[in-house]
């Protein structure tokens, strides 16, 4: 038996799969660390391996699949979703990925990899044919980059990406709004809806159920903002050149 080769048809695997190969858990062992020394295995955190690509001389698999298989509730979510999906154009090196099981962030061939603590399971697909990738759905991401954007990937990014989804199903992204509940949340997704609804090709109905549920409490869209203006509609603080602001331009200030 060639191990390096049975490994092969995992993208990413754990000492179980190696187990399963051999008759005693301790000549598994030995077997792997074999090819970690011969450095046709990498290992990616412990207990989680990828095979050397025999084209490339780098890891088997991709950041995707990785993010995918850290814990058994992992998936690719936020920016890092965007990325799968091609919407954005810009290579990032962070990785984020929503577990049930929390993990520490690490590093692997360039990336770092973040946990974000996983809210639901609704709108997370396992893809068929794709070596174990595991992502939310367009609607879920856009629901979850409006809702974090302070945290992850800033007003700016998330305001190119969300513009630039196409098919928006609007059945969907409402039932993720309402299963995080939050009245800012729609605040927030109303007035974006409506500030770019030709771009993302929105309905009217949409942004008036996100106005009947965004409550009255005056906030801001995000932190920072250099040149406010108000929207009395919808309550929000948001950055005055904000059309300029998704097109590169500068409307925040650092925080």
């Amino acid at each position: 038996m060639n191990l390096y080769y049975e490994l092969l048809q995992y993208p990413v695997f754990s000492m179980k799969e190696v187990n399963a190969l051999y008759s005693s858990e301790r000549t598994a062992r030995v077997a792997l660390g074999k090819l970690l020394k011969e450095e046709m295995v990498y290992k990616i955190r412990n207990g989680l391996y990828t095979c050397t690509s025999g084209e490339n001389g780098g890891p088997v698999a991709n950041r995707f699949q990785v993010a995918s298989a850290i814990t058994e509730s992992s998936y690719v979510s936020h920016h890092s979703a965007f990325e799968y999906y091609g919407i954005t154009d810009q290579v990032f090196y962070e990785v984020y990925v929503s577990s049930e099981m929390r993990f520490h962030d690490f590093e692997f061939d360039g990336y770092t990899y973040h946990y974000v603590k996983s809210q639901m399971r609704e709108g997370v697909d396992a893809l068929q044919f794709s070596g174990g990738i595991t992502v939310t759905d367009k609607e879920r991401t856009i629901a979850d980059s409006i809702r974090d954007l302070n945290l992850i990937a800033g007003l700016e990014e998330v305001l190119d990406c969300v513009t630039s989804v196409k098919g928006i199903d609007e059945g969907k992204l409402l039932k993720y709004l309402d299963k995080y509940d939050s009245a800012f949340l729609y605040q927030k997704t109303g007035f974006i809806a409506e500030e770019y609804q030709s771009e993302m090709g929105i309905s009217e109905g949409f942004v008036k159920i996100c106005g009947e549920r965004s409550g009255n409490s005056k906030r801001y869209l995000s932190r920072g903002i250099s040149e406010p203006a108000y929207s009395a509609k919808w309550r929000l603080v948001y950055p005055r050149n904000i059309k300029r602001l998704k097109n590169g331009g500068v409307g925040n200030a650092t925080v």
